[in-house]
Parts: structure tokens; sequence; C-alpha cells
């Protein structure tokens, strides 16, 4: 099997090197992430300007390369640039979880988003800020758990979060908003967005976030597709 990994926390980040070690188990690696941080530059794709790609050594038997530009840039130009074709495409292990609204503003989603795009299936690991820890260990548990229940063969692309310490693997949807932006002053006409969260725990666990914050690993699965097919089915009659 050959498979892609990329992130959003950069080449070198700590998820990326647990992420694309643990893959090697299941084949061929290739590791092609983003130069620099790009955590919340949701699907952006850079089509004006030149921007660098090059080989570089950091894992051991690992071919990686670093891009100058945005997650989905790393697929497209693993793709489109390199020429490579993948059988799996993984991104992460982002440093901080991506559920309900995050996921639009998410570089770590937006790389399977771009791997749906181009005809690849792909799933999207993320975990809380303060450690790897629980991720590392449980990625063997959640491989197992999406093979064993053949998600990709029912869905293309699936997202994953892990909390710490999980007890146990649920599958979910795309939750409800927890957080709302303030912006601050930071200077003379400068401001800084500041989240805020307002999340009150419902104890469902149908959502990715209630699952998450209960403790559980949140899978689920995602979609490309932006069309209200309810209305579309409506008024199409």
């Amino acid at each position: 099997m050959r498979i892609l990994v990329t992130n959003d926390d950069g080449i070198r980040a700590p998820g990326l090197e647990i992420l694309a070690n643990w893959a090697r188990k299941l084949g061929e690696v290739t590791v092609i992430a983003p130069k620099f941080e790009q955590s919340a530059k949701s699907h952006s794709i850079n089509i004006h300007n030149p921007f660098e790609a090059k080989q570089v050594r950091w894992l051991e038997e690992v071919e990686c390369y670093s891009v100058d530009s945005s997650p989905a840039d790393c697929v497209r130009f693993a793709i489109n640039g390199l020429y490579r074709d993948f059988d799996l495409i993984f991104s992460g292990i982002n440093r901080g979880l991506n559920v309900a609204d995050d996921i639009a503003y998410s570089g770590t989603d937006a790389a399977i988003f771009e791997a749906a795009h181009l005809g690849y299936k792909a799933v999207a690991f993320s975990t809380i800020p303060i450690s790897f820890k629980w991720a590392e260990e449980s990625l063997d548990l959640v491989w197992k758990h999406i093979t064993d229940n053949r998600y990709l063969e029912h869905n293309g692309i699936w997202n994953v979060n892990i909390p710490e310490d999980p007890k146990g693997i649920l599958l979910t949807r795309q939750g409800r908003a927890y957080f709302r932006d303030v912006f601050d002053e930071a200077g003379t006409d400068m401001y800084i967005a500041r989240g805020t969260s307002f999340y009150e725990n419902s104890g469902k666990l149908e959502e990715d976030i209630d699952a998450v914050m209960n403790g559980y690993i949140s899978i689920t699965p995602l979609s490309v597709d932006h069309t209200a097919m309810d209305v579309f089915r409506k008024l199409s009659k």
C-alpha cells in the first residue's frame, strides 16, 4: 500500500512524525507537508504565485518533501506535481481537535477534502493540544475499527478526533458550533481574534463534540458536496 502523509502543523511536527512512522506498518510512506504551520488555512490553494517544494532529509527511510504552501497544495503537489499515485492519504496528527465548525477552518481536514476531490480515500487525525500520548496509543485501535467496519468502503473520507484517555470509539456526525470569536485591539488599527467557548454538554454522544468531550474517540464520515440536497430535490420537482 502506498500512503501519503501530510498535516497543517508543518514539516517536522511531532504529530506528523508519529503518524508517518505508524503508517509504515501499513505500507510505503511518503511525507509531503507544509514548510510552515498552516493551521486554520482551510482549503486555500496557491494559484497566482510560485511556491517552493523540495525534498528534505527528515525521517529515516521515508521520502519527505517540504511545500511552502497549504495542506491542500501539499496533496495537489504530490499527485499533480510529482505525478504520484497513492492508495490512501492520511492527514495529522493535528495538535488540537477538529470537530463541529472547526472542520470548515481546518487545514488538516482540507487535506482530505482535496484528496476526495482528486479521487482518493483519506483519513484525518486530530487530538487534544496538550499531548500526543493518547493519540499515538490509539492509532492501532482506531485503524482496526475503521477496517473491521469497512468504513472506507462506505465513504471516502473520515475525520478522527482522539481525547485524553479515551474510553471507547463512537461513530458520530459533525456537531454544532461551540465557540465564537471576539476581536481584541492589538495596537493601532490592529486586532486579534480570541475564541471563547459556549459549549454545553448534551450527553447525547451523537455529535463529534459531545463524544470527544465525554471521553470517546469520534469518527465522522465527511463529504465534499455542499449541495443542499433537500432543497434541490424539493425545487427540482
